[in-house]
C-alpha cells in the first residue's frame, strides 16, 4: 500500500463553516451515573475497541495540522482514563504550534489529584460539571457522587492557577432553587457559570421531559433580581455570555432545545473508539480507527465527515419521546 501524505487543507464543512474546535473523548467510562446522562447500569466499550493514548495523540496532531485551534478533552470522565497525563502533555506540546487552547471537562471527582498535572501540561481552563450545592441533591442527581470531593477538586484547580467554569444542567424539580446560591458561590470562589439545557441523548431511567426546563424559565428568578447584559465573549463552544449586575461572574447559556445555535457550529467530535461524529444529535459518522490501524486514508475520511456535517441537529424533548440518538453523551463526549 502506498502511504498517503498527510493533508494540510483547512477543515471546512459543506455549509461553509470553518471547523476549528475538536472535542476529544478519551473514555466512555465515568465514576458518576448522573441521571440525565447515563443509565444506572452501563455497558462500556471493550479495550480492543478503544483508541490507545498514542493513537489519540496522533489523530489530534493530524487535526491540528489541518486547522484545529482548540481541543477539549472530554469523556465520560476524562480523568479516569489511564495515561491521561501522557496525552495531556503530548497535546500541550502543540500549544503555540497551531493549537491555541487545550481544555478539559470533568466532574471534579479526581480533579484534586490531577489539577497540578493539567496546569503543567498547558491546560489553563477547566469546566467542572456541578448541578447543585446541596449535598443530598448532588448524591441523588449523580447517584454515587460526594459534593465535598467535587468542591475540593475546584479548590485544587484554582490553587493550581486554572480558570474554572462551572457547568450546571438545568433540571426541573431537582435544582431550580439552586441558581442563585450557585451564582453567589461562584462569585465567592472565582468561577464563572454556564447553564445548559438537558439533551435527549441515550436511554435513561425515567422520562427526561419530567426534568426539562428551558433556560429562559430557569433564569427568570435571576432576571427578577439583577439585570443581564450580553457580552462579546467566545470560548469556542455554543454558549452565549452575559455580564450580571453587581456580580463578577460571567454567565453562559447553552440552549440546544429552546434556541438552536447550530448556524455557527465550529465543532467536530472524535470518540474514544475513533469515530468522528459531525453532530452531537445525529448518528452519521466515519471510522478513523480502522483507517489509522490499517494505513488507510484518514484525511479522506475526515473530508467525507465534513462534507456530511448537517446544518443542524434535530433535538426534541417531548413527553415519552425517544432520545435523538441511542448513544449516551458519555459515548460521544460533550
Amino acid at each position: 500500500m502506498v502511504a498517503l501524505s498527510p493533508s494540510t487543507a483547512p477543515l471546512t464543512d459543506g455549509h461553509g463553516r470553518r471547523i476549528s474546535y475538536l472535542r476529544l473523548s478519551v473514555t466512555d467510562r465515568c465514576d458518576l451515573r448522573c441521571r440525565y446522562c447515563m443509565a444506572e447500569d452501563m455497558t462500556f466499550l471493550p479495550k480492543a475497541e478503544v483508541l490507545s493514548i498514542e493513537e489519540m495523540a496522533r489523530l489530534a496532531e493530524r487535526f491540528v495540522a489541518r486547522g484545529i485551534r482548540r481541543i477539549r478533552l472530554t469523556g465520560g470522565e476524562p480523568l479516569v482514563r489511564r495515561g491521561i497525563d501522557i496525552l495531556a502533555k503530548r497535546l500541550g506540546a502543540l500549544l503555540g504550534k497551531g493549537l491555541d487552547e487545550l481544555t478539559l471537562t470533568t466532574n471534579g471527582m479526581r480533579l484534586a489529584e490531577y489539577a497540578s498535572m493539567l496546569a503543567e501540561a498547558g491546560v489553563r481552563r477547566v469546566n467542572v460539571s456541578l448541578d447543585t450545592l446541596d449535598a443530598a441533591a448532588f448524591r441523588h442527581i449523580t447517584r454515587v457522587g460526594d459534593l465535598a470531593v467535587a468542591l475540593r477538586g475546584v479548590a485544587a484547580a484554582r490553587g493550581a492557577g486554572l480558570s474554572v467554569k462551572i457547568n450546571m444542567v438545568a433540571l426541573a424539580g431537582l435544582n431550580e432553587d439552586q441558581l442563585l446560591p450557585m451564582l453567589d458561590w461562584c462569585a465567592a470562589n472565582g468561577c464563572d457559570l454556564t447553564l445548559i439545557e438537558t439533551m435527549p441523548l441515550g436511554e435513561v431511567e425515567g422520562d427526561r421531559s419530567d426534568h426539562y426546563v428551558p433556560l429562559h424559565q430557569f433564569v427568570a428568578p435571576l432576571r427578577a433580581e439583577r439585570a443581564l447584559f450580553p457580552v462579546d465573549k467566545r470560548t469556542g463552544g455554543p454558549a452565549r455570555y452575559f455580564a450580571i449586575e453587581d456580580s463578577p461572574v460571567t454567565l453562559g447559556l447553552i440552549t440546544p432545545l429552546s434556541d438552536n445555535f447550530c448556524a455557527t457550529c465550529n465543532r467536530i467530535r472524535l470518540t474514544v473508539e475513533g469515530r468522528v461524529y459531525m453532530c452531537l444529535g445525529q448518528d452519521d459518522h466515519v471510522d478513523l480507527r480502522t483507517a489509522l490501524r490499517d494505513g488507510g486514508d484518514v484525511d479522506g475520511l475526515i473530508d467525507a465527515a465534513l462534507a456530511g456535517k448537517p446544518r443542524a441537529h434535530d433535538f426534541q424533548i417531548e413527553r415519552e419521546s425517544k432520545p435523538a440518538v441511542a448513544r449516551h453523551m458519555s459515548a460521544t463526549g460533550g
